[in-house]
């Protein structure tokens, strides 16, 4: 990188990129692919990677691969997970990537390996890595699942597969990604006592764990900015017959395990006290509380009952309701203030003096826009419109306050 472009860099790091991309014909000298992709970098490093992006001469890739790089709290996540289980040894990091992941976990060991196929990502690595502290880590350019054939045993191999066939089209399953960690299984737990998966969010983790063979000892689901982010396998010889499973959102995390889960969902009306009132007048006064991104991929709805004696205001809606407040519910929780059905009387006396409000729909018939317009309301406030169906398929609006 010449001077030109470096000063281009520093000068215009809080530039809007689309402009200065018109601006190339007035910098001859200045590599403008290579500046405006630093300077994009480094923008979107201080919404995901502050720590990146407080550590300068740190070098970006193109923006997608940013964009698509895993956060900084979750990628803190993933190395207080790992400093956990088997800090202390050594790491081997098969899908090397940008490093992320691979920069923060490293830290927890001994020793550590990035192996990345693709040589300008191993460049990238072998340029930030030591500003970032770890000019000790070992980078090796080659194909991931070669690698850990020939490799000796380490403490954790991580694995993040890539989610794009040779198309460049977007896959999900875990045997549609490369590598193919289901057909690595049995090597990885050869090569490692821990293996660490990183999946798409997309899929469901109860098959997951039963597409990996009973060798699943925990299942992490990490959530950030009401966002489900990752899906995450630890895979130990002889995993656990019921793996414990992390949900964990924006740092908090609630534990189950897929034993209980399936035991306390059983049956919920026969062991949560609290009953839903006759009248929808009388919900007026009641809580309602949305459980967070983690919880909601989970789908742990009836222990969710169990443990904060809530209730479901219908089956397919998610929403909990109980009659006092719950201070440790793992979500966000509301005081409903009037509830009314679609029924044009009662919502005119339910809407007096509200003109704008923040509206979701669970399990209902509208999409939001649909019943903003109905309502013509304007969006944001302080009123916060839950619009779901309760068990008895009543189509009700719950008007609420956020507590």
């Amino acid at each position: 990188m010449n001077q030109q472009t470096i000063d281009f860099i520093r000068d215009n790091a809080d530039g809007d990129v689309r402009r200065l991309a018109l601006q190339a014909d007035r910098h001859p000298g200045v590599d403008m692919p290579l500046a405006l992709d630093q300077i994009a970098g480094r923008q979107t490093a201080r919404r995901k990677l502050p720590s990146w992006a407080a550590t300068e001469g740190i070098a970006y890739p193109p923006h997608l691969a940013m964009e698509q790089c895993s956060g900084e709290a979750a990628a803190r996540y993933k190395a207080g997970v790992a400093r956990r289980l088997c800090g202390g040894g050594r790491l081997v990091d098969i899908t090397g990537g940008l490093g992320v992941d691979f920069s923060f976990m490293a830290r927890g060991f001994g020793s550590a390996v990035y192996v990345e196929r693709q040589e300008r990502l191993c460049a990238l690595a072998r340029h930030n890595l030591p500003l970032l502290g770890l000019g000790g880590a070992e980078v090796v350019c080659a194909d991931g699942a070669d690698y850990l054939r020939r490799m000796p045993r380490a403490a954790m191999v991580y694995a993040d597969p890539a989610r794009r066939d040779a198309a460049g089209g977007r896959t999900f399953a875990i045997g549609d990604c490369t590598p193919d960690v289901l057909s690595l299984r049995d090597v990885l737990l050869d090569k490692a006592g821990v293996v660490m998966v990183k999946l798409s969010p997309m899929l469901d983790w109860r098959k997951a764990v039963a597409d990996m063979g009973g060798c699943v000892a925990e299942v992490h689901i990490v959530s950030a900015g009401g966002e489900c982010k990752e899906l995450l396998l630890v895979l130990t010889q002889g995993g656990s017959p019921a793996p414990a499973v992390h949900c964990v959102s924006d740092g908090a995390d609630f534990v189950f395990t897929a034993g209980e889960e399936a035991a306390q969902g059983a049956d919920t009306a026969r062991t949560v006290a609290v009953s839903l009132p006759d009248g929808l007048q009388d919900l007026a006064g009641w809580h309602l509380y949305e459980p967070n991104a983690s919880l909601m991929k989970a789908g742990c709805f009836g222990l969710l009952e169990r443990r904060y004696g809530v209730r479901q205001a219908g089956r397919d809606s998610h929403l909990f309701l109980s009659p006092a407040a719950v201070s440790a519910f793992p979500g966000r929780g509301f005081a409903i203030s009037r509830a009314t059905t679609m029924n044009k009387r009662e919502l005119r006396a339910a809407m007096q003096g509200i003109s704008r409000a923040n509206v979701a729909t669970r399990n209902f018939p509208l999409s939001v826009a649909e019943l903003r317009r109905r309502l013509k309301l304007g969006d944001g406030g302080d009123v916060y419109v839950f619009a779901t169906t309760l068990a008895d398929r009543t189509h009700v609006l719950l008007f609420c306050a956020k507590e």
